[in-house]
């Protein structure tokens, strides 16, 4: 494996510089002309490949919330997940790439990059000195704008309506999400300040979890979820199988989203990086799992499957703003305080009447604030004030925008659909379809 790279080299000096042999100058040129394509191509190989293992976890989301929503709602669940990757991908063209890249932005800003959506490479004009290729940055890019929305989706799942939700993914995926990660990715304040964020523990899965958690207090529980005598109502998934299947796809798509965030692999130092991150990344999925599994035994006598599963999905968040710093055994545990942190807080959520029908608020937000604040353990370039000051300037601006465009909505159009659309489900009032049509379904 180790003469891989020489060899590739050797191949296409030999291809691209046929003529080098006549001229004296000409090996040293090639040389390096071919040091710079070969950098190029692998920086843009990385970018290409962790953007579609990103891009798998949207099935993932839709596993999971299919599997964790009640029969009478998973086409609905279904609908959403593709429909809100739909218009990511649309709507991070047009304005969302301009407006985090570079991090300086104003509201005129805002209202040209509707005219003007930055283009991708043109054909057959890759620039070797860029060090990778516009366009493979613009793919990878838009997959974590797209994971953002589709945090959301699982929390106010079983009472929403469709087009408010889809109007509101406009919002976040066109404006809110571009916005704060500019601070961070393009070059913003907080990256002038020294905050750090990997891959997106808070820039990415706090920050969905903030527009998750604005939407869930707008919009309420649902129905006969919180009884009058206090006590909550459990309301089990449709099909566990499909919720695990979710999770491992996530578990995969996720050494995309923090692999390829060391955005090169054009030298053995980012090579041997690169692995050090997926080894990382594995490991504190691994103790987020088995803590879910201690706690969940020691709590309730018994072991809740979908707490290990949200346990998984939350180490993994909580290794997300750092996974290339610490250790394996430092993984394992910033992974299992984040999966235990999941455990504890799906019970505080219910006794708020927060009703969150995925678990993703505490998966997203509260272990990736937990990831956020740790970084300065194992990085010592960061410190724990800065941390919080990001934590608090990101979930600020997101939950706030997020509640006032929640609360329009329900304003001017009502986001909540009816209570006897809900008790039938949303499968049948809003898309006309049942996911399970040979089965009665509960009413």
């Amino acid at each position: 494996m180790n003469k891989t790279l020489p060899l590739i080299a050797t191949l296409a000096t030999l291809a691209a510089y046929p003529a080098a042999a006549q001229d004296a100058a000409a090996p040293a040129e090639a040389a390096a002309a071919v040091s710079a394509d070969v950098v190029y191509i692998f920086n843009t190989l990385l970018f290409l490949m962790g953007g579609f293992l990103v891009m798998w976890m949207a099935a993932g989301f839709a596993m999971l919330e299919a599997g964790l929503v009640r029969s009478k709602n998973v086409t609905t669940q279904l609908f959403k997940n593709i429909s809100l990757f739909a218009i990511a991908g649309i709507m991070y063209w047009m304005i969302g790439y301009n407006l985090m890249y570079p991090g300086d932005w104003t509201i005129t800003g805002v209202i040209g990059e509707l005219f003007s959506p930055k283009g991708i490479d043109p054909v057959g004009a890759g620039v070797a000195d860029d060090g990778y290729s516009s366009a493979s940055d613009f793919f990878f890019q838009l997959m974590f704008c797209a994971t953002t929305a589709s945090i959301v989706s699982g929390t106010l799942a079983e009472r929403v309506k469709l087009w408010p939700f889809l109007i509101f993914t406009v919002i976040l995926t066109g404006l809110i999400y571009p916005i704060e990660a500019s601070w961070q990715w393009g070059g913003g304040f907080l990256s002038e300040m020294g905050f750090s964020d990997f891959a997106g523990s808070t820039l990415v899965h706090a920050a969905g979890g903030f527009a998750a958690l604005a939407g869930a207090i707008v919009l309420g529980a649902r129905t006969g979820k919180y009884r009058p005598d206090g006590r909550m109502q459990p309301m089990p998934g449709s099909n566990l199988a499909l919720a695990t299947l979710g999770t491992f796809i996530l578990w995969l798509g996720w050494f995309g989203f923090n692999g390829a965030s060391q955005l090169a692999i054009g030298s053995v130092n980012d090579a041997a990086d690169v692995s050090r991150i997926f080894v990382n990344t594995n490991m504190a999925a691994s103790g987020g799992a088995v803590a879910a599994i201690i706690v969940t035994q020691l709590l309730y006598g018994k072991i809740d499957l979908t707490m290990v599963l949200n346990g998984a999905l939350a180490g993994l968040v909580a290794i997300t703003a750092e996974p290339l710093t610490p250790s394996v055994f430092a993984s394992i545990l910033i992974g299992g305080v984040g999966g235990g942190i999941a455990v504890f807080v799906v019970p505080l959520l219910d006794k708020l009447k927060i009703d969150d029908v995925v678990g993703a608020i505490p998966v997203h937000l509260v272990a990736g604030i937990w990831g956020t604040m740790v970084v300065p353990v194992t990085n010592p370039d960061t410190s724990f004030g800065t941390q919080a000051i990001g934590v608090l300037a990101v979930g600020g601006f997101v939950f706030v925008v997020s509640f006032i465009a929640w609360t329009v909505l329900k304003v001017t159009m009502g986001i909540r659909v009816s209570k006897e659309a809900e008790i039938s489900g949303l499968d049948i009032s809003e898309m006309g379809m049942e996911a399970y049509p040979d089965f009665v379904q509960a009413k």
